[in-house]
């Protein structure tokens, strides 16, 4: 006994397994490429420096049209300033020196202040602007 099957034709069917083998394949890229994109964020915290857990006064450096001033002190040149910043940080744990811009200063001052700090071995320089509060 023969028996006739029905008469297949094309099927239109989508084949599916090479899109699984791409998926598959982007997942494991994904899985190995997010763990590498992580980065921290580099933030220092300041570190008490007092018995008491009080914060030390901050090394401020004020540039005036004419002088400049470490604290209350005037100093008259960019290596008066650099030897007395020097003298200031030795003592200090926190290296960081803030340059305050009083009044209008010609640019190339403020960039003696900013080198001056940085010879004397400040670690880290800030600069504001603005008027003396």
């Amino acid at each position: 006994m023969t028996t006739t099957s029905a008469t297949r034709g094309p099927r239109a069917d989508i084949n599916v397994t090479p899109l699984i083998d791409v998926m598959l394949v982007l997942l494991v890229v994904f899985m190995l490429v997010a763990p590498a994109t992580t980065r921290a964020l580099g933030a220092g915290l300041p570190e008490p420096s007092g018995p008491a857990g009080e914060p030390s006064p901050m090394v401020v450096v004020t540039v005036e049209p004419e002088v400049f001033r470490l604290g209350d002190i005037p100093l008259t040149g960019a290596p008066a300033l650099e030897s007395a910043l020097r003298e200031k940080l030795a003592m200090r744990r926190d290296r960081t020196v803030v340059v305050r811009v009083a009044g209008e200063v010609r640019y190339a001052r403020v960039v003696a202040a900013l080198d001056a700090a940085h010879g004397a071995g400040a670690a880290r320089v800030g600069v504001v602007t603005g008027a003396h509060p």
